[in-house]
């Protein structure tokens, strides 16, 4: 009986243990799909035009479209690291040609966003300029992950979508790095804004390359013969 009960057991906390971390993604993306909401609200709604939001009612489009977008693509694209998901090719495919467009309009709508709506109060130059980087790093995290898919390169694929992933659920790390210092010390200051969300690029992009190099460890262990090319592309990727 205490065989019998451990052997099914087993394959249930294995299911469970693939949970976590989409569970986490889920949680992080969260909090910029909800602000998301609380602006398609606003623009919905009949709000009143504030300088904080003047620039949205102007060009409604562009915000519209990276709300829609993200929401999309942080949420479906948390599914992507469930292992017994990701195993089967249907589902794969089938979230990978939602995702991939969705990514690519949150990409570009956001790059557009920093280039031509005003700059709000509290940003300035170099947050303007991290904006710029991180947003064509996403793009282009996007883009080299469809050309290795077409080449059937699916280590390189796997780390440049896991790359294009942590940007772009980056604005739920930015609410948590931001908060505590505004609860301990108050409104930062622009720089101090700056380096704040910046460091919630890094540490996306830093996680999102560990993951990377965990599975290059994980597939050499499972193949002991040396380096497989599997390892060595998401080493090189």
């Amino acid at each position: 009986m205490t065989t019998a009960t451990s052997t099914v057991s087993a394959p249930r906390r294995r299911r469970r243990a693939q949970w976590p971390v989409p569970a986490g993604l889920i949680l992080l993306s969260l909090i910029p799909v909800i602000a998301g909401a609380a602006r398609m609200t606003e623009l919905t709604g009949g709000a009143a035009v504030t300088p904080q939001n003047a620039r949205f009612f102007a060009s409604p489009v562009p915000v519209v479209t990276h709300i829609v977008s993200v929401t999309i693509y942080c949420l479906l694209g948390a599914f992507q690291f469930v292992p017994s998901l990701r195993g089967r090719r249907g589902w794969h495919r089938i979230a990978g040609r939602v995702l991939v467009p969705a990514g690519l309009l949150a990409a570009l709508s956001g790059l557009w966003m920093a280039a031509f709506y005003p700059l709000p109060a509290g940003d300035g130059p170099v947050l303007f300029v991290l904006r710029m980087v991180f947003g064509s790093a996403m793009l282009a995290s996007l883009i080299l992950g469809v050309v290795t898919i077409v080449r059937r390169d699916f280590v390189r694929h796997s780390a440049w979508m896991t790359r294009g992933y942590a940007i772009g659920v980056a604005a739920g790390t930015q609410a948590l790095v931001s908060l505590p210092w505004m609860l301990l010390v108050g409104p930062p200051d622009e720089l101090t804004r700056a380096i704040l969300l910046g460091s919630a690029w890094v540490i996306n992009v830093a996680v999102a390359e560990f993951v990377i190099h965990r599975r290059a460890v994980l597939t050499e262990r499972i193949h002991p013969a040396g380096r497989t090319a599997a390892a060595r592309a998401a080493s090189a990727a």
